[in-house]
């Protein structure tokens, strides 16, 4: 079925979840609440003892750091770890958590990173506490987010609804700056989706207007370059027909023509980088490069990086095909091509499973007498590793919210803390005696 826009897909999932119920806790769920509350402090000098570890993407002594910090508090939960190195890939390693259960309900697999986007060289670094406010590097993308999947876990182990559920965790070292080849890299996550049955990921949790809204749906994230290239000359005959108009007219025909014609809902599409003139040439990492040209030759190389990011796999085979068609539409004597990257973060439907997700999350928030969450624009989240398994029912933004995520100055709200970590243990609990 094909999507509307944001409006349709918040009226569905609310549609789904229908009124909430105000079931008021159980036993063990009064007890779980009651364990979050009192180790807030506990839980709060983890989160600051993580943010203060430099753990960028390519620090790799860092993101190992992290995880060596994490490993014994899921250990002492009774959880086998694992720390699997990717020097294959020339990142640092994953964590990965498995506790066995009684085999009989949901297996879930709980998604987190231990990396951040600030590197050792980075000028934001440290702990900051406001009010309810707390700042520094990675505290809401991600280490929030795995602190409160911790505290979740604690308390169901104080609760007695830990021992019967299964779950597997997995902490990637990479998510900011993933390793190539993703099928590597994402390999032994990709494994223990296909040993789930429902995935939960702990990143910031999304607010639109001040609301708590849930997150059943992401959007994927592949790069795309576009090389033309052209007859060259002296700039007197351009755009004559024994000359043509080069290789950088040929290119902005290209890119105008993906502004006016590629629009529909849920797509974005964006030009990162250009190179033209004489000759061009991208560096190593496609992240630049170099041109030569003069104001009296006519263009015979332009060069264009972008990406695309959909919402499904269907949108993303459909808008492909509409690019490659205008990209095949050439200016007289002129030629291009346009090849897409092998390596890309495949999209998260908004799948009836998830939807269903949701509105077990919104029991979870009667019961703790909090407002229902809407389902939230997919636009508003990036690509992330759950899309690695959305071939299971998903659910993200179990972590703390926040602002200013990926620059200095970034913040998460206190407050958010406990509340997201009771949301947590309570669905956690109840997914754990749902029937496989």
């Amino acid at each position: 079925m094909r999507l509307r826009g944001f409006g349709m897909l918040a009226a569905a999932a609310l549609a789904a979840a229908g009124p909430a119920s105000a079931a008021p806790p159980t036993k063990a769920e009064a007890r779980m609440i009651s364990v979050i509350e009192a180790e807030h402090g506990r839980n709060l000098k983890l989160l600051e003892d993580l943010v203060r570890t430099n753990s960028g993407t390519m620090n790799l002594a860092g993101v190992e750091q992290v995880g060596r910090m994490l490993r014994p508090e899921f250990e002492a939960l009774g959880f086998e770890v694992r720390w699997i190195p990717m020097s294959q890939v020339a990142r640092a390693g994953h964590l990965v958590a498995t506790h066995k259960g009684s085999g009989r309900g949901k297996r879930m697999l709980l998604i987190g990173h231990l990396d951040t986007v600030f590197e050792p060289d980075s000028p934001f670094q440290g702990w900051k506490v406001t009010g309810d406010t707390v700042e520094g590097p990675g505290v809401g993308d991600m280490k929030g987010g795995d602190v409160i999947m911790l505290a979740a876990l604690r308390a169901m182990q104080a609760a007695g609804t830990l021992k019967d559920a299964d779950i597997t965790v997995v902490l990637t070292g990479d998510e900011e700056k993933p390793g190539s080849p993703l099928s590597v890299a994402r390999a032994d996550l990709i494994a223990a989706g296909h040993a789930s049955d429902v995935a939960l990921d702990f990143e910031g949790l999304s607010r639109a207007n001040g609301q708590d809204v849930g997150s059943i749906a992401r959007r994927s994230s592949s790069s795309w370059t576009i090389r033309a290239t052209a007859k060259s000359g002296h700039s007197s005959g351009v755009c004559r027909p024994q000359v043509g108009c080069g290789a950088v007219y040929e290119l902005v025909r290209i890119l105008d023509e993906f502004r006016r014609e590629l629009p529909e809902p849920n797509l974005t599409y964006n030009v990162g980088l250009i190179l033209g003139g004489s000759s061009a040439e991208l560096n190593a990492g496609d992240t630049g490069g170099t041109a030569a040209g003069k104001p009296n030759v006519i263009a015979a190389t332009a060069i264009a990086r972008g990406d695309i990011r959909t919402l499904s796999p269907e949108q993303e085979d459909r808008v492909r095909e509409r690019m490659r068609a205008i990209v095949a539409r050439h200016l007289d004597r002129t030629d291009a091509e346009i090849a897409f990257a092998a390596d890309g973060y495949p999209p998260m439907a908004p799948t009836e499973g998830n939807k269903a997700l949701l509105a077990k999350l919104n029991d979870v928030n009667a019961t703790l007498g909090l407002p229902a969450m809407p389902a939230g624009d997919p636009a508003q989240r990036g690509a992330g590793d759950i899309s690695f398994v959305a071939f299971i029912d998903g659910l993200v933004g179990l972590g703390m919210a926040g602002e200013g995520s990926h620059a200095p100055g970034e913040t998460a709200d206190l407050k958010s803390l406990d509340v997201q970590a009771k949301r947590a243990a309570l669905l956690m609990s109840r997914l754990s005696r749902e029937p496989r």
